[in-house]
């Protein structure tokens, strides 16, 4: 053999990576992540693709004499659980390539971009 790469393996595997890529983001939707802030005044729970698909707010924060600290609640809730459905996002998208290279291979020092 030459040496050459077989473009039909090539394309085999380029297939099964975004099928694998695929299956990884359909998972991602089902994750759920909550967050919390203000001690739990303010209660946000997002999916892993970062949409928020749920916000409690505890009776006593609302308070009509001060919206702004509950707006302030909020934001930092809302914040904190998308922060964590990209960690989680990151992750599993990170486990979704590692089980297509070869063993001991690290891209970790490329800088590609994130999904």
């Amino acid at each position: 053999m030459d040496g050459t790469p077989n473009m039909a393996d090539l394309f085999g595997k380029m297939a099964d990576m975004q099928q694998r890529v695929a299956d990884t983001q359909a998972k991602l939707a089902e994750e759920r992540v909550t967050a919390e802030a203000g001690g739990g005044m303010v209660t946000v729970t997002a999916d892993g693709t970062g949409r928020v698909v749920s916000l409690k707010i505890e009776p006593d924060a609302v308070d009509p004499d001060d919206v702004e600290l509950l707006e302030d609640l909020i934001v930092a809730g809302v914040n904190k659980a998308i922060e964590e459905a990209e960690a989680v996002k990151a992750r599993k998208m990170q486990e979704a390539a590692s089980s297509m290279l070869p063993p001991g291979l690290d891209l970790g020092g490329l800088d590609l971009p994130k999904f």
